[in-house]
């Protein structure tokens, strides 16, 4: 058989998985560049191992075609073992990141040659696009590698092809024929996983509200295929995921968009979300409004009508003038679901508290040998106490806990004779003052059951979350407030899990404008430290026991970096800081080409990647969101 002959027999077998355009897409793989890591520094960009140049016979309408983002495929050597072994073909793929057209005459073109002469060449370029003239113009194509080779199968007796694809780099064929994945073949490579896994049936007309996808891949957009994206939730939500874009790029609409798949196409996953700029009470009104899902707002003040309740919430620019808001928060005001959040007057302290009171006190008592062994004893008491009643450092002191440490800490002081004139004698005797802080606060909580505008305690809020409520928004924009309770949930419901190994039902802790909860360690300090540490915490080691993280932000630079590496899943949209970029780079492993990308992107659209929640692991796809705004239009105008 000639060469000829074999190439057209393998097209014949493989353009089922491959797309030529009907014809128009003819290249080849022309060289396989090494890349160079000049920058070595901790936050510099990641860059491929490989930079792949194609080119690609001109044709006027093939740059409308093509785009960024699309998933080429060139035959590697070990396709060539393979097929003395077997009728396996072995490819290697890559991402298309640039593309550009190359006129042979501007390339001829330089600033000393004849001015006229210039102007002459490059009007006549002009009308030479618009022909197909494959001797003046070229295109060219730049790829990096996905590291996977694609396995293709024609053994099949029914001569169905079978493919698979396989971890790893393998080195292409330099001058070898190049292969688009055509749309259904890129379909099944990123969704026919999570469909399988997430039991969906997107043929199934009987889809209630909208479909699972998020939204589009933005490839073939100029022809009549349309690609859906679906993730697998469950993986999303256990194993974090991150939402990362400038002002302006839809991060609160595309957030908004999620949660609204989560609750609609999971079966009990509950969310908890931390809205410090009080806007998704109206991003998520249809869901706060529909009686089948369970739900709470909780605001920072009392709001005694639907007006104040309007009032309280952010809604878009483009709805701050429209009645028709004003009717759907109106209707979710009358479910009753929006309370307010009620701050202790009188604080109980935690046993890490008065932990740490003994631990300050055994630092002043250095030199003192005796005034330590009284300490010492205080511990070891406390210790057993918190073990038999099952307290932890993060529990609320209770009666108990106070008459053992009371008890204690006096006989510490007649047992290793501390004189009643020191600090820790005067510590020691007044631990008894405690009761009386507990017994403030049950009296405020007594007074508040009395009341008819009583709001939710942090207590309170956990029995929300352990009930049957799905979604929970906690809407307050005091600094200072919202973190001390995101630090204590976050603390409680971990600490929970563990005590019980639950898994199940899955919570999302949801952490918008991230900045102020996920703070860098070097440059915070106070309860932004410990929100942070908490909030890192909770990211890795919540995965075990169902507890899930979003953290969204337009200043991924400002994060801490730990948390960050906890995400398996995240959304990038336009970053114009190339110190973001960076971070975002060197986080999670992105190239820097493909991320410089995204400066491209309008609102909604997004850079992919995931280890955990696509069809294929850590490969960047390009998307288009649904708008959310959408949702809630049709919503507002059924009121």
């Amino acid at each position: 058989m000639s060469q000829t002959e074999d190439n057209n027999n393998n097209n014949k077998i493989i353009l089922p998985i491959f797309t030529d355009f009907e014809g128009k897409f003819k290249g080849r793989l022309s060289a396989v560049i090494p890349a160079r890591i000049e920058n070595t520094s901790e936050n510099a960009p990641i860059s491929a191992k490989y930079d792949c140049r194609i080119k690609v016979e001109y044709h006027k309408e093939i740059m409308s075609l093509l785009e960024e983002g699309m998933i080429i495929a060139v035959k590697n050597f070990k396709s060539k073992f393979n097929n003395s072994q077997s009728s396996t073909n072995r490819f290697s793929l890559f991402v298309i990141s640039r593309i550009w057209p190359d006129h042979y005459g501007m390339k001829g073109l330089s600033d000393s040659t004849y001015y006229p002469m210039q102007f002459e060449v490059i009007e006549q370029s002009v009308e030479d696009w618009d022909t197909d003239d494959k001797s003046t113009m070229m295109i060219q194509i730049s790829a990096i590698p996905i590291n996977y080779d694609l396995l293709v199968n024609t053994t099949d007796e029914e001569g169905e092809i079978k493919y698979e694809y396989v971890k790893g780099f393998s080195y292409p064929i330099i001058g070898d024929t190049v292969f688009l994945l055509n749309a259904k073949t890129v379909s099944q490579m990123y969704n026919q996983k999570v469909m399988k896994k997430m039991n969906w049936d997107v043929n199934n007309n009987n889809l209630e509200k909208s479909s699972p996808e998020l939204g589009i891949i933005k490839m073939f957009e100029n022809s009549t295929e349309k690609i859906p994206i679906f993730v697998h939730l469950d993986n999303l939500v256990r194993y974090h995921f991150g939402i990362f874009a400038f002002t302006g790029g839809g991060k609160s609409n595309f957030l908004s968009n999620i949660l609204r798949k989560i609750l609609l196409y999971t079966k009990d996953t509950k969310i908890l979300l931390f809205d410090i700029s009080c806007e998704y009470p109206f991003l998520l009104a249809d869901l706060f409004a529909d009686t089948l899902i369970e739900s709470k707002i909780i605001l920072e003040s009392p709001v005694n009508d639907a007006e104040q309740f309007y009032i309280s919430v952010v809604k878009p620019t483009e709805f701050e003038e429209d009645g028709r808001a004003k009717n759907g928060l109106v209707k979710v005001f009358e479910r009753g679901i929006a309370t307010h959040f009620v701050k202790p007057s009188s604080v109980t302290p935690t046993c890490k508290e008065i932990l740490k009171e003994l631990e300050d006190l055994k630092n002043e008592s250095t030199g003192k040998p005796h005034y330590l062994d009284a300490i010492n004893q205080i511990y070891r008491k406390l210790f057993e106490c918190m073990t038999q009643n099952n307290l932890n450092e993060s529990s609320f002191i209770d009666e108990k806990f106070v008459q053992i440490l009371s008890m204690s800490a006096i006989e510490a002081m007649k047992t290793f004779k501390v004189s009643d004139k020191a600090g820790l004698y005067a510590w020691a005797s007044s631990r008894d003052t405690l009761r009386g802080r507990l017994q403030q606060k049950k009296n405020e909580g007594e007074r508040n059951n009395s009341r008819n505008d009583y709001g939710v305690t942090i207590d309170q809020i956990i029995e929300i979350l352990e009930g049957n409520t799905r979604l929970t928004c906690i809407s307050i924009s005091d600094p200072y407030t919202i973190k001390n309770i995101a630090i204590t949930l976050s603390r409680e419901l971990l600490y929970k899990r563990k005590r019980q190994f639950k898994v199940r039902p899955y919570v999302l802790f949801v952490f918008d404008e991230a900045q102020e909860f996920v703070q860098d360690l070097s440059n915070s300090r106070g309860i932004d430290k410990e929100c942070s540490i908490e909030v890192e915490t909770l990211l890795r080691q919540g995965r075990k026991y169902g507890l899930g993280g979003c953290i969204a932000t337009q200043r991924i630079a400002y994060l801490n970096t730990s948390a960050l590496q906890q995400l398996h899943t995240y959304f990038v949209g336009t970053l114009p800081r190339p110190y973001d970029r960076n971070v975002v780079s060197n986080t999670f492993n992105i190239d820097n080409q493909i991320l410089e990308k995204t400066l491209e992107f309008a609102p909604g659209e997004w850079l992919l990647s995931s280890y955990i929640a696509t069809g294929i692991e850590n490969v960047p796809i390009f998307i288009r969101a649904e708008n959310s705004e959408n949702k809630i239009e049709n919503f507002i105008e059924k009121q």
